[in-house]
């Protein structure tokens, strides 16, 4: 475990709205909740989309994401508990456990399955999608797993532990980082009444997840399975969260890339020519 030097902003970032998820399904039938949808992605550029899933009843889950399609962007799994199998048309196999993330870099198309490897018990997660730049859409696929044990970690003084899966935080680097869009993604667990500070580049978009208990920022309230959207003040080069109840959130900041979205499904481009041609390349077998 990392020993830091606390980050004491000059000026906390503050809460500009909430968003309640949309309970939905995906894949073949996995319930979740989609977080982040497409109405934020200019909002919350560069990132495309959250989903949050977490049931202790195999039905919810058991089916899992067959076969399916990706281009254009990279995938973030975060397995808070269970098993999942990972296997891609480029060759890829591997198995996402608890606490472990699976970073996928779909590029210029890749065909993959994510099915349970449980028939009981607890599900739970998180799938961030982030875009690529214009230029890095049709590069090569690629594929991470990463282990809980391979993901940075520190405790503050306070009690505070934190994973840092990307990015940074309090001078511990994460498990990934990314030069265009400059992911951060903490998981942070905070005991009641601790108060936790983080840098968050004045550059970034930016939010928090609540997946456990209560969090207060400044003056706001984030109650359990509520998104809170950052403002963009300039003058703020953090942010500081204090808990009002054992609580556990995630925080996401990135660069916008500032480019235009077009998406199509499980494609997303920069224009509707390049979405209609990866339809094309689908449908004849040339994604991947």
């Amino acid at each position: 475990m990392n020993t830091i030097t606390p980050f004491i902003p000059r000026q906390s970032r503050t809460i500009e709205h909430l968003i309640e998820g949309i309970a939905t399904s995906d894949g073949a039938g996995v319930k979740l909740t989609r977080v982040l949808t497409g109405k934020l992605q200019q909002r919350l550029d560069p990132f495309l989309m959250l989903d949050a899933f977490g049931s202790d009843n195999p039905d919810d889950y058991i089916a899992g994401f067959p076969d399916h399609p990706h281009r254009g962007f990279e995938t973030i799994t975060y397995m808070l508990a269970g098993r999942m199998r990972h296997r891609d048309s480029a060759g890829n196999e591997g198995l996402l456990e608890n606490g472990g993330v699976q970073w996928m870099t779909a590029g210029r198309g890749v065909i993959h399955s994510e099915i349970p490897e449980q028939k009981d018990g607890v599900m739970e997660g998180f799938q961030l999608w982030l875009n690529l730049p214009a230029s890095r859409k049709m590069i090569a696929p690629w594929y991470r797993d990463i282990g809980s044990a391979e993901i940075p970690e520190f405790v503050t003084a306070s009690g505070v532990k934190v994973r840092v899966i990307a990015g940074s935080s309090n001078g511990v680097s994460g498990a990934v980082t990314r030069e265009t869009t400059e992911p951060v993604y903490l998981d942070v667990h905070l005991p009641a009444g601790a108060e936790f500070s983080t840098t968050i580049p004045n550059t970034h978009n930016a939010f928090i997840y609540v997946y456990r208990g209560t969090v207060q920022v400044g003056e706001t309230t984030v109650p359990i399975k509520r998104m809170g959207i950052l403002h963009n003040a300039p003058e703020a080069d953090g942010i500081t969260i204090v808990a009002t109840e054992d609580a556990r959130i995630i925080l996401v900041a990135g660069k916008p890339l500032n480019e235009p979205i077009v998406q199509y499904g499980p494609f997303v481009m920069n224009t509707q020519a390049e979405i209609e041609q990866a339809v094309s390349d689908f449908r004849n077998g040339r994604l991947a």
